[in-house]
């Protein structure tokens, strides 16, 4: 089961091989050399390798790399080249578990919050570590790490307003 990601991406490799498309080859072989460096990069430091978990992180960044670069490129107005990156986007999120959508994501936010009693920013790292060990790979965490942090500094306003300390006579 560790090699299942790695295997189904070098099966796309070789079926874009086959139907010669060089833009979904390029794309494969990148994944391969960024796991293969993260791997050698584990066993240096003498960990057993990498498994799916560390194959679904180096997708996500690389995905995020090509967001931010295709937005570079659009607002520079290379149009050719922001599209280039949104499709090897897609490429790569063929690997991904099945995303949460925003819904979703807000649903199992909240519940995260109220489970482990969040009550403040200070504990945005204690939310994001278990929403990551609860839904490894199946949510966009820089998103759920903005929607822990509204959620958090409502809350936090909350109590301020419930002390009295801003309260402002309405009329």
């Amino acid at each position: 089961m560790r090699d299942d990601l790695r295997e189904r991406i070098g099966i796309a490799l070789k079926s874009a091989q086959e139907e010669g498309d060089k833009r979904r080859c390029a794309t494969l072989r990148l994944i391969q050399t960024a796991v293969k460096d993260r791997e050698a990069s584990a066993r240096d430091n003498g960990k057993d390798g990498v498994g799916d978990s560390d194959v679904i992180e180096i997708l996500q960044k690389m995905i995020s790399q090509r967001v931010t670069s295709a937005d570079e490129f659009e607002t520079s107005g290379q149009l050719d080249l922001a599209e280039q990156e949104r499709v090897e986007q897609e490429i790569i999120r063929e690997f991904l578990p099945v995303q949460l959508t925003e819904d979703e994501m807000r649903t199992l936010c909240e519940a995260t919050v109220k489970d482990i009693e969040a009550h403040g920013l200070r504990d945005i790292g204690r939310c994001m570590s278990e929403l990551k060990s609860r839904y490894p790979g199946k949510m966009d965490f820089v998103q759920a790490s903005c929607l822990v942090k509204d959620m958090l500094r409502t809350e936090g306003n909350g109590h301020h307003q419930q002390q009295g300390a801003d309260e402002t006579p309405k009329g």
